[in-house]
This record gives C-alpha cells, structure tokens and sequence, in this order.
C-alpha cells in the first residue's frame, strides 16, 4: 500500500519541459533568421580620403585590395582571373546588394580597374568604392 502511494506522488510531480523547449527552439530560429552578419573582406586597408562620400544601404560583396596588389573576397586571397566568380556566387546570394572595393592608398589603379571590369562582366551595376571620411 506505501508503495502505490508514493508512485502516485512521483507521476504528479513531473514537470513537462516540452513546451519550453518548443518555444526555446523558436525564438533560436527567430534570431538565427533575423540577424544580419557584418562583411568583412580579409585584411585592413588604408582606404584614401574623399571630400563627397555617402553611406552603401546594402552590400552583398565586399572587396579589398591590399597595398600590394593582393584581392581578398571573404577573408580569402583571390587570384585575378577568379574574381568574377566570386563575384557571381556571392551576389547570387543576396542579389539586391551592391559591390563595394576597398582599395588601399599605395594599390595599383590595374587591380582596381581588373576587380572593375570583373564586377561589370559579372552583370553587378552597383559598385562603389570605399573612402575614409
């Protein structure tokens, strides 16, 4: 008989966890779906000064050219001929976002002018480039 009624007493204890875990598991998912991710294109250039510069709303690729010629496209080194693909596959993610160069003071205006042509046989009309304030 003190067995049965200890039983009892143990099954209407439980806490049933189910629902707060339903609604942990939503809002996970809200904030997964709803955060925005900061771009970073690999390395820290100094970018040159410019009296008339505004703000870019949106950009889908961000790249930067070091003083020494290297393009770097999502913190990876990208060969010159490979640009126009990284190009394509990173504005065919997020196809409303524009291109923006950052290009370093000391860079050579053909690897501007290569990661322009590139951004231009990719079809992106939307370029910029970056400037300090």
């Amino acid at each position: 008989m003190a067995r049965s009624r200890f039983a009892k007493d143990d099954d209407e204890s439980d806490i049933n966890l189910t629902p707060m875990l339903d609604v942990v598991f939503i809002m996970l998912i809200f904030f997964i779906v709803t955060a925005t991710f900061i771009k970073q294109a690999g390395i820290e250039v100094r970018r040159p000064d410019a009296l008339t510069d505004e703000k870019k709303p949106t950009v889908s690729v961000l790249i930067a050219i070091s003083a020494q010629g290297d393009i770097w496209i999502d913190k990876k080194k990208v060969d010159v001929t490979a640009v126009r693909a990284h190009i394509e596959r990173l504005h065919a993610e997020n196809p409303k976002g524009g291109i923006v160069i950052q290009a370093d003071r000391e860079a050579k205006y053909e690897k501007l002018k290569a990661v322009l042509d590139a951004s231009r046989a990719s079809g992106v009309t939307e370029v910029a480039i970056s400037t300090e304030e």
